[in-house]
């Protein structure tokens, strides 16, 4: 699981300058902090979006790349040569993944 958006340290801090400050600034207080974790979120959106982009490309390219592979190797070694093509195309897709 990935990091909070918001350390426990930031949202005490935001919590002692609410008690410090009093009712008069909460609504501020409460914006910045809403901010915050906004800002955050997005930023761990962005990041997400890039390695799906990341395993969309692998994905392709272990798809190009069987054809050929699974060709050489039914061509020369049967149905276990392709059978390990496989295996191997499924693992290096599992490994890309995690």
């Amino acid at each position: 699981m990935s990091e909070p958006p918001i350390s426990r340290e930031e949202a005490r801090a935001a919590l002692e300058a609410r008690r410090e400050l009093g009712p008069a600034y909460e609504d501020e207080l409460v914006d910045q902090f809403a901010r915050r974790v906004e800002a955050r979120l997005k930023e761990d959106r962005a990041l997400d979006r890039r390695a799906g982009e990341q395993n969309t490309a692998i994905v392709i390219v272990s798809l190009l790349v069987a054809i050929p592979l699974l060709a050489i190797a039914g061509g020369t070694s049967g149905v276990y040569g392709v059978a390990l093509v496989c295996v191997a195309l499924v693992l290096v897709n599992y490994f890309a993944r995690r």
